[in-house]
């Protein structure tokens, strides 16, 4: 046990000893200082406010999510804000997920800023984190926040802090909040006059606006109309989405909504799934099982604070399969384009936007259509970046990442998959019009653009040493990079750390247009594609293995699939993954 590292978790938490005003808190942290191990975890540092806002374990600690460290985040935000935003209007949004803890946590925030001068703008339930951001357009709020740890396991809680445009900050507003927040050294720092007047529950009509906007998404009303019938079965995994979401699909005009009961409490313990991960097939176990019974259409999962959406629909064998991100994003890209080109709406300064991680066949699509599009780094507060600097210019039609993350238009600037949700039944509609299955018009599509797999590999490195690991892991690609990946040439590195590409075959160079970031991909000759990133939000490093096929024939589709899978196995030992 490194020792300095015990000497200064054991001095601060002396110090949290003697400042924190809960007798509960005290008794907590002297258990803690009885144990080393813990004591090191709970206190050796301070919870990192990251680029996305805090996300930790939920208990007493420097390095821990309580209200302490919640109401220093908010506090340092607040003279971030005073000192960026002068002249704004001084009015905050706050929303909270299912979580434990969460709602303790908005309302320890909500009294910080008001005791800052702030009129706060706060749910009294739990709420989707894009309705957050929908709020603070609708209210003119200079920032907003949301307390949420997304998909993770129950042990974790989060804080993520949005900027007036509704989506979260970017650099070097996401940094000189970390500076703000670093500077926030003791807890009577922190402005703490309670002020209930300045604290105002959002009303529940704000459901119905926020529905308003979805509908105006809604390009095929008719298709819906004639086909309300179709089944859909939904599951909000104990968060967020319980009542927003059927509230939806019923305005939209469908009949048969089957939900899963028991996960439509929400629950901070996650009672009924292992993970509320709807990217994990078993997360929609529940969900699939009562699908089967009512012989569905299609089912539905949101995560805990209804960001991502997971789809599964029947395969051409008629067994429930679970889409990736990938996939779903390439259903709603092709639809779109192909009903505003059938429709005589594209007029050409319409764009699309995918992470760097996310499936070329997006581009595929895109160009098909002659429509713009870009490339980010992961995270959606960059999708909203370029919405924002193109506003009035140009026109952003759709834009999502691999890990379940999507946005259908602009009133919104962060993920949101209570729009998506209401996009693919109506896409579910339009392949129903044709005879069509949501899996036949995926099959479509490969057939159009090309056969991609997807698969992706996360190794979890926790604590101090782990961290060490995953740095030595990115060294070790970058000093000693793959020469061929499955018998194909590597043709092209791109090193986002260093903003370098470098074409293999020509020996040049050029430079990569976006941040720096810790991420690194080598492209064979035959388009494959392999990406290496540290995790910005989990102990992990992420491997994502991107290959692509002919599909000439869509009665090939299982043979051209396992050729594509065996191949990603062998990349996988090559590597050294598994």
């Amino acid at each position: 046990m490194n020792e300095l590292l015990y000497q200064k978790a054991y001095e601060k938490a002396l110090f949290w000893l003697e400042n924190v005003v809960n007798e509960t808190d005290k008794e907590e942290i002297k258990k803690i200082l009885q144990n080393k191990e813990e004591l090191i975890d709970a206190f050796y540092e301070d919870l990192e406010f990251g680029t996305g806002g805090l996300r930790g374990i939920i208990g007493i600690g420097s390095n821990r999510m309580n209200n302490y460290v919640v109401k220093m985040a908010t506090q340092g935000l607040c003279n971030f804000i005073q000192k960026n935003f002068p002249n704004h209007s001084k009015k905050v949004a706050i929303a909270y997920d299912s979580r434990n803890k969460s709602k303790e946590f908005a309302f320890a925030a909500a009294t910080v800023f008001a005791a800052n001068d702030y009129d706060v703008y706060i749910f009294d339930d739990v709420k989707p984190t894009p309705m957050l951001s929908y709020a603070i357009r609708k209210y003119n709020c200079v920032t907003g926040i949301v307390i949420t740890a997304s998909h993770n396991p129950k042990e974790y809680n989060g804080y993520k802090a949005y900027g007036p445009d509704g989506g979260q900050f970017i650099s070097p507003y996401d940094k000189n909040i970390i500076e703000e927040v670093k500077k926030i050294k003791s807890f009577s720092e922190i402005k703490s006059t309670y002020n209930a007047n300045k604290i105002k529950i959002i009303p529940e009509s704000f459901d119905d606006d926020y529905i308003a906007e979805i509908e105006k998404l809604i390009i095929n009303q008719s298709l819906i109309k004639k086909h309300y019938n179709l089944k859909f079965v939904y599951t909000p995994l104990h968060g967020t989405g319980y009542k927003i979401m059927p509230k939806l699909l019923k305005k939209l005009g469908f009949q048969n909504i089957y939900l899963v009961n028991e996960q439509c409490i929400p629950d901070g313990n996650f009672s009924t799934v292992k993970s509320p991960n709807p990217e994990e097939k078993s997360a929609l176990d529940m969900a699939i099982n009562y699908a089967k019974e009512v012989d569905a259409d299609v089912v539905l999962a949101t995560d805990p604070d209804a960001d991502r959406l997971g789809v599964a629909v029947k395969d051409i064998k008629s067994n429930y399969v679970l889409l990736n991100g990938n996939q779903t994003a390439a259903i709603i890209t092709y639809y779109i384009l192909e009903n505003l080109k059938n429709k005589n709406l594209l007029k050409g300064n319409e764009f699309i936007v995918k992470t760097i991680v996310t499936s070329e066949i997006l581009r595929k699509i895109a160009q098909n259509y002659n429509v713009e599009i870009y490339d980010v780094l992961t995270g959606f507060k960059y999708i909203a970046q370029l919405i924002r600097e193109n506003e009035g210019k140009k026109k952003y039609i759709c834009g999502g990442e691999e890990s379940y993350g999507f946005l259908v238009g602009d009133y919104v600037r962060d993920k949101d998959a209570i729009s998506t949700c209401a996009i693919i039944a109506e896409i579910t509609c339009w392949a129903k019009e044709q005879n069509k299955t949501l899996f036949e018009l995926l099959l479509e599509i490969y057939n159009k653009f090309g056969l991609y797999y997807e698969t992706q590999i996360s190794i979890t490195k926790k604590g101090i040493e782990g961290q060490n690991e995953i740095k030595q892991i990115m060294n070790n690609f970058r000093s000693n990079p793959p020469i061929k990946i499955a018998n194909e040439k590597v043709t092209c590195i791109k090193d986002f750390l260093t903003q370098k590409e470098e074409n293999l075959l020509t020996k040049q160079t050029k430079e990569i247009a976006l941040p720096k970031s810790d991420v690194i991909q080598f492209i064979t000759e035959k388009e494959t594609i392999i990406s290496i990133r540290p995790s910005g939000t989990e102990p992990k490093i992420k491997f994502y293995i991107q290959l692509v096929n002919s599909l000439f024939n869509i009665n090939e589709y299982y043979d051209k699939l396992q050729e594509l899978m065996n191949k990603a196995e062998i990349i996988i030992k090559e590597l050294k993954l598994a």
